[in-house]
């Protein structure tokens, strides 16, 4: 367990040595929060779909997340340019430990942006419903951040250049936000497009998160929760798959 701890602790302190990649990756989130918040909010109440920030705000927040966690693949990737994952791996414990710690750094960088964003999505006018279900929120933040981190880990493990891993995460990171419920209402929908929302697993992250904050959703918290859940085991156990197959 000492390597798992190691290799978390070094994802931490990377993040927190870097206090520029903090600030730069909130401008897309506050733009978003801005721009669509305010711009759009009008149009939502006219819809008669109430106040759009609040509806908004878990989407972002959310989307900082999965960012944050998907593209913390990417230090696998150096770690096996500049040798260091040939150090870890030789090291005489199992694999899904060394994965498991990088998932684990990953979800807990990606957590604490989200959190940052929240703070920023309070200062802009959203308004928590209830405050003591709080821990259940930072709960479900978690479980997405891990659950996308081990997916950035896989991706990597069968890549060796970032550029190819740049590539792969731009053609995913867009369409899992987008069709995730994140702008717009999931009732209505045409079929097709309600088919492809019900199987973007951000979805019921962000559902269930709207559930906590603004006591809003689509599913019910119990389904939001099983279905993340579940998914993330699965990609770990994927993501430990892959990366038993690795070559440092």
């Amino acid at each position: 367990m000492s390597t798992i701890y190691i290799l978390w602790l070094r994802q931490v302190k990377k993040y927190f040595r870097t206090p520029s990649r903090i600030v730069g990756s909130l401008g897309q989130p506050l733009l978003f929060l801005l721009v669509f918040g305010f711009g759009l909010g009008s149009v939502f109440q006219q819809a008669g779909q109430g106040d759009y920030i609040q509806f908004l705000s878990p989407g972002i927040i959310m989307m900082s997340v999965l960012f944050t966690a998907l593209f913390s693949g990417i230090d696998l990737i150096w770690d096996r340019q500049f040798g260091f994952l040939k150090e870890t791996m030789v090291a005489p414990v199992p694999r899904w430990h060394i994965m498991f710690g990088q998932a684990l750094g990953g979800a807990t960088v990606a957590s604490f942006q989200g959190l940052i964003v929240f703070l920023l999505s309070l200062i802009i006018g959203f308004r928590v419903v209830d405050p003591l279900l709080l821990p259940v929120a930072v709960l479900i933040i978690f479980i997405v951040a891990m659950l996308f981190a081990a997916l950035g880990i896989s991706i990597a493990s069968l890549l060796e250049d970032m550029q190819g891993f740049q590539l792969i995460m731009n053609f995913l990171v867009m369409p899992i936000f987008f069709l995730s419920g994140a702008f717009f209402p999931l009732e209505g929908l045409p079929k097709a497009l309600e088919v492809i929302t019900r199987i973007d697993p951000l979805t019921y992250g962000i559902d269930g998160l709207r559930h906590v904050l603004s006591g809003s959703g689509t599913f019910g918290m119990g389904l939001d929760l099983l279905i993340i859940v579940v998914i993330a085991a699965l990609v770990l156990g994927v993501g430990s798959y892959l990366f038993e197959r690795i070559q440092a």
